[in-house]
């Protein structure tokens, strides 16, 4: 019996240390300081707007997307906003049926996420815990077919389109677009020696998303909320994308970011780039499996 005890509190003090040395995941501030969960949603609650900045195909991201929108419905007492890249805003009248009650789940779902395969393991959850608190999810992306109008055409295919069409892209687009911004810059120089003939298309395309996304969330935003926006970490790293846009356009926002960064990523990185990145950062494994999209 003694040997079986000793077995059993052997196992129970190896497999904590396992747990410690192979970490699902680690959470770091912008100084670089490995910190605790808690400590990082009590300061995401003291914000205006929070950004999680994830890796569309990463599982951790995704499981730590639903513990932060629990956790800050928590702590803000109800009063939390949600919205995501992931959902285009021609869908919202459809999104906010479901969120309502109207209609089955497998009645709007294939209309709103067509173009997400993943949504199913990935964001549902998101949406299924909106609907059974009642807080309100916005659909915050400009729809692709704009998108991929001013890829192929330019700014000036959009003029084309119908008042009702031009309410579903960011109006301060063509007034502040400037591809000198980092978050469009970087995009051209990423292509070397290879820069197309449409790059200013491909950057104002980019520019169009985050412009859209910050004018919905916005004007969607409610005084001593906060709003929890999920989207991919290109799109709020270094307070680029969508952050520079809501800057832009109404400055004032209390505003922090979540990334989420590979371990072989997080150890290239110097302090300068920690502290610039953004505010709190999700470091995974880089051997985690991906989930599909």
């Amino acid at each position: 019996m003694k040997n079986i005890v000793l077995t059993f509190l052997n196992l129970a003090l190896f497999i904590p240390l396992m747990a410690q040395q192979n970490p699902a995941y680690q959470i770091f501030d912008f100084k670089g300081k490995q910190t605790e969960y808690n400590e990082m949603l009590k300061e995401l609650a003291k914000s205006d707007m929070v950004f999680f900045g994830e890796h569309h195909d990463n599982p951790i991201s995704h499981w730590l997307e639903l513990e932060v929108t629990q956790g800050l419905f928590e702590k803000t007492k109800g009063k939390l906003i949600l919205g995501a890249e992931m959902f285009e805003n021609g869908n919202q009248l459809v999104l906010n049926e479901y969120l309502s009650g109207f209609y089955e789940e497998d009645k709007m779902m294939p209309e709103v996420t067509q173009l997400w395969s993943n949504y199913e393991t990935d964001y549902r959850a998101l949406v299924q815990f909106a609907k059974e608190n009642k807080i309100p999810f916005i659909a915050t992306n400009i729809p692709r077919r704009y998108a991929s109008m001013i890829y192929k055409g330019g700014i000036e295919a959009l003029d084309q389109l119908s008042p009702e069409a031009k309410r579903m892209i960011g109006p301060e687009l063509k007034k502040y677009f400037d591809p000198t911004v980092k978050a469009y810059a970087e995009m051209k120089d990423q292509m070397g020696g290879h820069v197309p003939p449409n790059m200013l298309n491909i950057q104002i395309s980019q520019a169009s998303k985050d412009a859209t996304m910050a004018h919905f969330i916005i004007n969607s935003y409610e005084k001593k909320h906060v709003f929890l926006h999920y989207n991919g970490s290109y799109h709020s790293d270094n307070d680029q994308g969508i952050i520079w846009w809501i800057n832009k356009i109404k400055p004032g926002y209390d505003i922090m970011s979540i990334t989420t960064v590979n371990k072989s990523d997080w150890d290239k990185m110097d302090e300068n780039e920690k502290r610039e990145r953004a505010d709190y950062y999700v470091v995974v494994p880089d051997n985690m499996p991906r989930s599909k999209r």
